[in-house]
């Protein structure tokens, strides 16, 4: 049975690590039969949340700010499975990402139904490669799929990588593409 995924790629080098890392992932889903749509936000005219507590009126639209978030938010209501791609930025999501995912607020305020019972996956390279490096990022992670009755199916946490092709050949990248294959 094939899934629907989305995947929301906060790397600002649009062939740096994280790049690779999706790639990989994506030859293994689509592999398995699943259709993928990637947005890569860097390329994308995405404004951070107003906090306004304004959204949620149009379903088709649910976001108060008219921006590249229209193109997401039907995806986004339909993906069964959403991943989570960004470098480790002073241990976070880069900007662009967490752009992205605060504005996701806006479908809850519309239709929480239709955010609930997704399955998520983080994919992430990061200079430093240590549990403690990623603690953060993967608490945030865990608290925010928790929070959202969502189903962590799979976390790809690559360390040791600083520059633009560190990731090339490693063995990380079978375990990306190992992932994507398990979503069915």
């Amino acid at each position: 049975m094939s899934k629907k995924i989305l995947i929301l790629n906060g790397s600002p080098r649009p062939k740096g690590n994280t790049a690779v890392l999706i790639d990989s992932f994506v030859k293994g889903a689509v592999s398995s039969g699943n259709s993928v749509t990637r947005f890569d936000l860097e390329k994308m005219d995405i404004h951070p949340c107003l906090g306004c507590l304004s959204g949620g009126k149009d379903p088709k639209s649910p976001c108060v700010q008219k921006d590249a978030m229209d193109e997401i938010y039907p995806i986004f209501k339909e993906a069964e499975v959403v991943v989570f791609a960004s470098p480790m930025y002073f241990w976070s999501f880069t900007a662009q990402l967490k752009a992205c995912v605060d504005r996701l607020f806006a479908v809850m305020e519309s239709d929480l139904q239709s955010s609930s019972g997704k399955e998520c996956i983080l994919l992430m390279p990061a200079e430093e490669d240590s549990e403690k490096n990623f603690a953060p990022v993967v608490s945030y992670y865990q608290t925010l799929a928790e929070n959202l009755g969502w189903k962590d199916v799979g976390m790809i946490l690559a360390g040791g990588l600083m520059e633009v092709g560190d990731i090339s050949g490693k063995p990380i990248l079978l375990e990306a593409e190992a992932l994507g294959r398990s979503v069915v």
